[in-house]
């Protein structure tokens, strides 16, 4: 085998185990991660999976990597063609509710992101800090649209950026509970009501 064929073979088999493991945590939690369940689901040895990672924790962590490159092909990067601004935001809370309605293939189990919170908000370590700052990154482009589309005219001028940022992951928290947790299909519908009252054009 050649050396490039080597290292390809490498990155597929890396791949693989990721989108393997962010299956298993979307259902069962990054807890429920282990190299047995995975080295099983995947027909690998122990060793094999092992070799990748090393440990449980770096496993954890390339699950959440590979989740949040998922979401970003899935939410951030199709909306990003629309006009900063309101029209993003509009674009943007769309292929949110799509991600949580339809995106069964990698998440069978729902939100990873919102698992993984509840998960580890009280723990301290390195998983707890990176679900913490894949939040604080999305916060924080929420606000800087939010920003614009005030500036812009397009929200009333005293709208909060920080506040509607808040009021709009908690939305979405919710859809996603609503979803799994109930099965509620009005629930997107509901999520689009309340998006049209807390981001309604400046009159």
């Amino acid at each position: 085998m050649s050396p490039r064929k080597s290292v390809a073979e490498t990155r597929r088999t890396r791949e693989r185990i990721i989108d393997r493991s962010v299956a298993i945590a979307s259902v069962e939690g990054l807890e429920g991660l282990t190299i047995g369940r995975l080295a099983t689901d995947l027909g690998m040895s122990k060793a094999g999976v092992l070799g990748h990672f090393g440990t449980k924790e770096s496993l954890q962590l390339a699950a959440l990597e590979g989740a949040s490159e998922t979401f970003s092909r899935t939410v951030w990067e199709p909306a990003a063609d629309a006009a900063p601004g309101l029209a993003r935001l509009r674009a943007l809370c769309e292929l949110w509710i799509t991600y949580l309605e339809r995106e069964r293939g990698a998440f069978p189990g729902g939100c990873i992101f919102t698992t993984a919170a509840v998960e580890f908000d009280a723990r301290g370590g390195p998983v707890r800090d990176a679900v913490a700052r894949l939040y604080a990154f999305w916060r924080r482009r929420l606000i800087h649209d939010l920003r614009l589309a005030v500036q812009a005219g397009d929200l009333a001028a005293d709208t909060d950026p920080e506040q509607v940022a808040f009021e709009l992951i908690g939305l979405y928290t919710g859809l996603n509970q609503a979803i799994q947790l109930m099965g509620d299909r009005e629930a997107p519908g509901r999520t689009r009501r309340a998006l049209d009252r807390l981001l309604a054009p400046a009159r």
